[in-house]
């Protein structure tokens, strides 16, 4: 039987509270951006400006309508999407990003360049062989524990 581990000590001054407010502020962010359209739709509409629904959804390669609908209502709901209908025949709903939407423009394109900075760190073969792949199907790198 092994001996129990003794638990790690807290750093001189931490405040577990802050801590926790922290990592809370992180997740809510997260809510609001993360997934694996959030961010690109908010990308479409900072670089290409005011879209109709069907345009996002070409943009968007492989998004079901459903998706995209509920995608929009969340960005929507937290003010980063304004949603426009048009009194025209059909109805033409126009979705643009908003000011507040704007502030997440630097955080967004540094999250881009990371990203494209993170497949070529892959491709170099900087990560040992055994945990970078191929996804066959998609051509995507994935990294695997």
């Amino acid at each position: 039987m092994r001996p129990k581990a003794a638990a790690p000590s807290l750093p001189a001054g931490h405040d577990p509270a802050a801590c926790t407010g922290v990592l809370m502020s992180f997740r809510d962010a997260m809510e609001t951006i993360g997934g694996k359209w959030k961010s690109p739709i908010l990308l479409s509409l900072g670089y290409m400006g005011t879209m109709r629904f069907g345009e996002l959804q070409r943009v968007q390669h492989g998004i079901a309508a459903k998706t995209l609908s509920k995608e929009l209502k969340d960005l929507e709901q937290n003010g980063l999407v304004k949603r426009t209908v048009l009194d025209t025949m059909p109805v033409t709903v126009q979705y643009e990003i908003t000011p507040y939407g704007r502030t997440l423009e630097k955080l967004l394109m540094d999250l881009r360049a990371w990203g494209m900075d993170h497949r070529a760190y892959i491709r170099t073969g900087n990560v040992p062989k055994k945990t970078a792949k191929r996804v066959a199907k998609s051509g995507k790198l994935e990294v695997v524990g």
